[in-house]
């Protein structure tokens, strides 16, 4: 499967109400009036694309329309067009140096954390790589059983220890394994925690300095994974968090469920902070990296 296949099939629900839905209000009449500005607005805050997003889709949507007669399909390649442009130069490569590279994952509860360090795991691993997991979410006992069995099934080693272990040591404890094993990336999965538990907070930053006195410069990548459903909620996340925790870059998972895919944008222009893969499904393949001119195209046409 290709990777607009992927983003088209990932983002159908957004897709099939921000294309139907435009293509409605603008073959009504070959003059957009102030309700049919209201209307497209409301349809693009309903994915979650922004205020600030919205007004440039709007405007670019406006300006073409009445130049130039009004054809659904070209607004749509317009509104693709601004979105693109909204979205900037991503990239989506992780990061890598000479040596082990570490990756922590951090986040609310639920987000998919464990789930991405086994799939972004996978992924070096599919590269020729030598990836090392470490279960440090030892809140959640789950997560630690979780792990190793994505451990199991993707034959890549994983360091745990048992549930209400310290977190930093177990870290400690993979870096050391990680980096006797000659390995490239360490991914860490974290345990979930709310922003506002500064306790927590001060501990996943524990486990930062202890791993930064392990090894040098690590964590190399901090990525915070969100759930795309949450929608507009995310940048308040991922401002508190950057807080903390000096962010490198996001991971938004669970698009293929919901219909604010927009989100997606409205974070890329808000912060300075890259979308470098997004997940669209439950398989190991399914975390994809984040191109912007596939994404912005899978927003508004089918495949």
């Amino acid at each position: 499967m290709g990777l607009f296949t992927k983003f088209f099939s990932g983002l159908k629900k957004t897709q099939s109400k921000l294309s139907t839905e435009i293509r409605r209000i603008v073959t009504r009449s070959p003059k957009l009036t102030g309700d049919d500005i209201e209307e497209l607005e409301a349809v693009l805050l309903a994915s979650d694309m922004g205020f600030a997003v919205t007004e440039r889709v709007v405007d670019a949507v406006r300006e073409s329309y009445e130049s130039s007669g009004g054809q659904a399909g070209s607004m749509l390649e317009v509104a693709q067009a601004e979105v693109e442009s909204c979205l900037g130069d991503s990239t989506a490569r992780l990061a890598k140096r000479d040596g082990l590279t570490v990756v922590s994952l951090v986040g609310v509860n639920g987000a998919g954390k464990t789930t991405t360090a086994a799939k972004l795991a996978h992924r070096v691993k599919a590269g020729g790589g030598r990836p090392v997991l470490a279960a440090c979410d030892t809140f959640r006992a789950a997560a630690i059983e979780q792990l190793n069995l994505w451990g199991e099934r993707l034959e890549i080693p994983v360091v745990s220890s048992q549930y209400g272990a310290d977190p930093a040591s177990i870290a400690h404890d993979a870096a050391t394994s990680a980096l006797g094993r000659g390995s490239d990336y360490l991914f860490i999965d974290t345990a979930g925690r709310l922003h506002t538990k500064h306790n927590l907070m001060r501990e996943l930053e524990k486990l930062h300095r202890v791993i930064g006195e392990k090894v040098a410069g690590a964590p190399h990548e901090t990525l915070l994974v969100i759930d795309a459903s949450i929608g507009m909620n995310a940048l308040t996340q991922a401002r508190e968090f950057n807080k903390s925790v000096p962010l490198t870059g996001l991971v938004i998972t669970k698009l293929d469920g919901t219909s604010k895919g927009g989100m997606v944008v409205a974070i890329q222009n808000e912060l300075d902070l890259p979308v470098k893969f997004i997940g669209l499904g439950e398989q190991p393949d399914d975390l994809q990296p984040f191109s912007p001119a596939e994404y912005a195209r899978a927003l508004f046409f089918e495949e």
